[in-house]
């Protein structure tokens, strides 16, 4: 898999395009109806991964502190339907984490994780802050990792 990390303006209009339909083909078609291009994407990096074709297999958005959260946070994290349980979206994180990492050292990652997801984000080392609330119809939860 190859990484790419840019900022909103380096992504062109092919890449945005691309990361649109993604997000579009899972948050929309399979989860239902909301609102994805929420303003925040201008004021994020992108992690894109892509496969030896080019195509684009994995996504997420790291949000810039003080803007959805005093901390930054990772959202519209997403891997294509067809590498599901592969191992991708795992790896997707760390290498998300790792960016977060070196973007703003020592700083905490705020998620607002699906509560279904609860498990495969303790296993990457974020822990729950909040009771489950309802996020676009999705019981949610926030949650916290901590540098070490």
């Amino acid at each position: 898999m190859h990484w790419t990390w840019t900022r909103f303006e380096a992504l062109g209009v092919q890449g945005l395009y691309e990361i649109l339909a993604l997000r579009c083909r899972v948050f929309i078609l399979e989860q239902g109806a909301y609102l994805d291009p929420d303003g925040l994407d201008g004021q994020s990096w992108h992690l894109q991964g892509r496969d030896a074709a080019g195509t684009l297999q994995a996504y997420l958005r790291a949000v810039d502190p003080g803007i959805k959260y005093a901390e930054p946070s990772i959202g519209r994290v997403i891997t294509a339907p067809e590498v599901r349980g592969t191992g991708l979206g795992r790896c997707l994180m760390r290498e998300g984490m790792a960016r977060c990492a070196a973007q703003w050292p020592q700083r905490a990652v705020r998620i607002s994780a699906q509560a279904r997801l609860r498990r495969f984000y303790l296993g990457l080392g974020f822990e729950p802050v909040s009771d489950e609330y309802l996020e676009d119809q999705i019981p949610h939860l926030e949650m916290l990792w901590r540098p070490s």
